[in-house]
């Protein structure tokens, strides 16, 4: 197997007349940030890192400390397709930040996916996810949007206009490493999705982070917008990105079990019980904007309700069905994720979940068979079925209480996340929207 170091980073370079490098990564609420290095400085970057002020980046350091240095991981190397002009090729590397005294800075994200990471590692496991993300294409950014088809799930031409814009999508990720499962048209009108091949976490962060730019950036070249906003229209399906994870140990799958009835081994179960104990906590990290909880809500498919169940796709953990021969593809979804997270976060505080389950054997719950959608209240709170958040202060009291987020994310990045999302409540709190002067203005 190819080892992808600082040396072979420079042959590549040297190869493929690469003259310029963008370094990339993150802020807290995962946005991605970038700087640019020719290739004469590649070499020093690669050994000491690349210096920054990092002041100026939600969630990092404050002014008086506001030196930063972003050191490239070599393994995501990688030529960005058709970026090319007569002074080469263009390549982008994914970083860590790094104080510079050379330790590491606790508050990125990606440490503290690395972070959870290891600890899985040290009880054996890796741990491997597959999101599938949803997002819409709109004739433009402007209000309100356009969307371009009235196509429906799986819908082909000529409803579908978006399969060329789609196409050029997937090829553009396949020629930068990122294997895709399949695309197509979703439920809504002018809503599309793509489902990367599951690998390990901290390369499908790297890989949502690109995927997600690739989209817009495809969609700008086409003259429309690409958007993973929650919810961006009224009355119709909003964006999830729901996420199968699974853990293996050596090169078997520990969450199959062929003597269950499920096919569930007691890890995966544990795993389950963990994520319905402490998705309401992590909440503010999978869904993490106002707008995330207009998604969030009964009658278009998205999760609301704190249960699980074999196929059903009415519930916030789906077990896909067992097929024979196929035990590595035995997995776990949750569904109430959206793709505007921040990935690092939000696949740490998930698998965070689920090893607190594992490790402290929670208790199992049976899969419930019913809708639970069609339950009454009376009957989900007979059954000790809770519900997600409603909206986003709910979800920021629910995690501020919660030491096991805390320590999910360690202390400095929780408070920061924390602070940030009270500021933006309170934005749209004090805010007099549309609905309000429509609704209002003629009658009072």
């Amino acid at each position: 197997m190819e080892v992808k170091d600082k040396k072979w980073v420079l042959e590549q370079a040297r190869k493929h007349k690469v003259s310029f490098f963008r370094l990339w990564f993150v802020d807290i609420l995962g946005f991605l940030k970038s700087f640019s290095i020719p290739l004469e400085e590649l070499e020093v970057a690669l050994e000491e890192g690349a210096g920054f002020d990092g002041s100026s980046i939600e969630g990092f350091s404050r002014i008086e400390e506001s030196d930063m240095m972003a050191m490239p991981d070599p393994s995501t190397f990688c030529i960005i397709p058709q970026v090319r002009d007569q002074f080469g090729g263009v390549a982008r590397m994914f970083c860590d930040i790094l104080h510079t005294d050379g330790t590491q800075y606790e508050e990125d994200p990606r440490y503290v996916l690395k972070r959870t990471l290891k600890r899985a590692a040290e009880l054996g496991y890796t741990f491997y996810v597959g999101p599938e993300l949803e997002y819409f294409y709109f004739k433009s950014s402007q209000i309100p949007p356009q969307g371009l088809d009235d196509g429906g799930y799986f819908d082909l031409v000529p409803q579908d206009l978006a399969s060329d814009f789609r196409r050029e999508t997937v090829f553009a990720l396949k020629k930068m490493g990122i294997e895709v499962e399949c695309s197509h048209h979703e439920v809504a009108p002018s809503q599309h999705e793509i489902d990367l091949r599951y690998t390990d976490a901290l390369s499908m962060a790297d890989s949502t982070m690109t995927c997600r730019l690739v989209v817009k950036e495809i969609a700008l070249k086409n003259n429309i917008y690409a958007t993973f906003m929650p919810k961006p229209v009224y009355g119709i399906c909003g964006n999830g990105m729901h996420t199968h994870q699974s853990l293996f140990k050596g090169g078997a799958n520990v969450f199959f079990d062929p003597d269950d009835e499920h096919h569930l081994s007691e890890i995966a179960k544990r795993y389950i019980a963990g994520l319905l104990r402490h998705v309401r906590e992590f909440a503010l990290v999978s869904n993490q904007w106002v707008n995330s909880y207009k998604r969030l809500v009964p009658g278009f498919e998205a999760p609301v309700y704190l249960s699980w169940a074999l196929r059903n796709r009415s519930d916030l953990v789906r077990v896909p069905s067992y097929k024979p021969g196929k035990e590595e593809a035995t997995r776990v979804e949750l569904r109430s994720p959206d793709p505007a997270c921040n990935p690092y976060l939000a696949y740490a505080t998930m698998l965070a979940a689920g090893l607190e389950g594992i490790e402290k054997e929670y208790d199992f719950v049976p899969p419930v068979k019913e809708n639970v959608y069609e339950m009454s209240d009376e009957e989900r709170q007979r059954r000790g079925i809770k519900s997600l958040p409603e909206n986003l202060w709910e979800a920021i009291k629910i995690a501020e209480k919660s030491e096991w987020l805390k320590k999910a994310l360690g202390k400095p990045l929780f408070y920061k996340l924390i602070e940030n999302k009270k500021m933006e409540w309170e934005r749209y709190r004090s805010h007099v929207t549309s609905y309000e002067l429509e609704e209002y203005l003629p009658r009072l």
